[in-house]
């Protein structure tokens, strides 16, 4: 594994970050779990930054694969009707609930946000965009400048005029120990006097994660949407959801996580886990505002045949096995589970999630700040006892994590025992 690394070093950058003190090389999986080069087998609690969606080896997938290599047709592009482009389509736009919805399938989710974002500027024909602070959207040109995480943030250009609101950060002194009420009103207050002092008229939209995925897994309290959006209908400001993480299930509660907030975007965008570690991605939008753009386009390796034989075998599991329901079944084992156990380690400050997507922020115990130190250590203690995990958060000191959908109750236990005895390690070594 060392030459491994040390070829790795010498051909990729070096900002590509890579878990553990001793990276690993995952070279086999099955159900939801993976092997690593060394034989190691681990409970797989990351899922490929959620990609994996509904594990490993999944015969439906498989099989789907299969049967369109076998064709001997895996390319042809847009330009070409595609069958499977066609059926996912009418699943997404049915499963959405937005009106006349129209499909796009790209290759990756900040692919997918910058179409939305070229969606919503064209239509309003402004430059301006409304997003949340402590958010990810992506890599590109356009989807960093509506990220507001300075980690993720390469330069200050952008092609987009952006201010950032609140609604996930509730740990600010200004909001700490307001009930849920009292903070959407005073984050929808402070949307107005944004509106009022920041922008002129026309703003484009407002892009928002349900979930802040990079951010950590906070969250805003359910309500907030519906609330900006009001403020937004008036002024004709278009709504997307960035359902990157949060879609397909993954929040228990809901099919997508922001209809938690009883709101329907006028568009959501996608990736991850549709394709079950494929790339696929997209955005679901009003046909209006689909069909707006005058220029000619198309996508040359968006929506391709494999990918879409994968995605549709991908999602009639997740629909024809109720993973939505399994996702709030073996979450509230495990977010339970860490909630009861969290009084008595002073590391953890705090436990959140939805679902199958769930966090542990860790601090140090004297002082209550922000311990990245400590969720490394939690990395490697995991790692030693054969869970993955992801990492997080503005600091950088939160465990993130989101097994696949298909979890099973015996899965969701031995995984919050990894976790709690992870915890209770480290908590000792820094009571000691």
């Amino acid at each position: 594994m060392s030459d491994l690394l040390a070829r790795h070093r010498a051909v990729m950058p070096n900002w590509l970050a890579l878990y553990y003190d001793e990276p690993i090389e995952i070279v086999s999986g099955k159900g939801n779990r993976v092997v690593d080069a060394s034989g190691k087998s681990y409970l797989d609690f990351f899922a490929g930054i959620l990609t994996n969606m509904i594990g490993y080896d999944v015969p439906e997938v498989r099989e789907a694969v299969e049967r369109q290599i076998a064709t001997g047709v895996v390319h042809t592009s847009t330009v070409y009707l595609l069958r499977g482009q066609v059926e996912l389509a009418e699943k997404i736009a049915r499963l959405s609930g937005i009106p006349d919805a129209k499909v796009f399938f790209t290759n990756s989710g900040t692919e997918a946000n910058e179409t939305a974002l070229l969606l919503a500027t064209y239509a309003r024909k402004s430059d301006q965009v409304l997003a949340m602070r402590q958010s990810y959207h992506g890599r590109s040109f356009g989807a960093v400048s509506v990220t507001s995480n300075r980690a993720w943030k390469n330069n200050s250009l952008s092609p987009l005029n952006v201010h950032f609101l609140h609604g996930a950060d509730r740990h600010l002194t200004q909001f700490r120990g307001l009930s849920d009420g009292d903070y959407i009103a005073a984050c929808v207050d402070d949307l107005r006097h944004v509106l009022s002092t920041a922008v002129s008229s026309d703003v484009a939209a407002l892009i928002a994660e349900p979930i802040q995925g990079v951010g950590g897994f906070t969250m805003a309290p359910d309500g907030l949407f519906a609330a900006y959006k009001e403020v937004l209908d008036a002024e004709g400001i278009l709504f997307v959801s960035d359902e990157v993480q949060t879609g397909w299930g993954r929040t228990g509660s809901a099919f997508f996580g922001i209809q938690n907030h009883g709101v329907t975007p006028d568009m959501m965008t996608f990736a991850k886990g549709l394709g079950n570690g494929f790339a696929v991605g997209g955005v679901v939008a009003r046909g209006d505002l689909m069909d707006n753009l005058h220029a000619v386009g198309l996508a040359t390796f968006g929506g391709n045949p494999i990918s879409m034989a994968a995605a549709n075998a991908t999602l009639d599991y997740v629909l024809d096995h109720d993973l939505q329901a399994n996702a709030a079944r073996t979450g509230a084992v495990i977010i339970d589970g860490l909630r009861e156990a969290a009084p008595r380690l002073p590391i953890v400050g705090d436990v959140r999630g939805k679902g199958l997507m769930f966090a542990v922020e860790l601090v140090d115990p004297a002082t209550g700040e922000p311990s990245p130190a400590l969720a490394t250590r939690f990395m490697e203690e995991t790692r030693r006892s054969g869970l993955l995990a992801g990492k997080g958060g503005l600091k950088g000191n939160v465990l993130r994590m989101a097994p696949p959908l298909t979890l099973t109750l015996d899965e969701a236990a031995e995984g919050l025992g990894i976790i709690v005895g992870a915890l209770e390690t480290i908590n000792a070594e820094v009571a000691s």
